[in-house]
């Protein structure tokens, strides 16, 4: 998901949300929403182990409650 458009003179053009599936698993590489992704995702079903928060560096992601990789 994009923002994309002109606020006045100035162009807009970035990520809101950018998630991959890789082997099976739901990696969020980029989340700019004001209702986390992650959180959703759970709330529609996805089980912990199957989403891995990929804005996180890897050594990092051993202290979120979600998949290491």
């Amino acid at each position: 998901m994009l923002h994309v458009g002109w606020d006045g003179q100035r162009r807009v053009h970035g990520s809101v949300i950018h998630i991959d599936i890789i082997q099976g698993k739901i990696w969020i590489q980029h989340d700019g929403t004001n209702r986390p992704v992650a959180e959703e995702l759970l709330a529609a079903g996805v089980p912990r182990e199957d989403i891995i928060l990929g804005f996180y560096p890897p050594q990092v992601r051993q202290y979120t409650d979600f998949c290491v990789a």
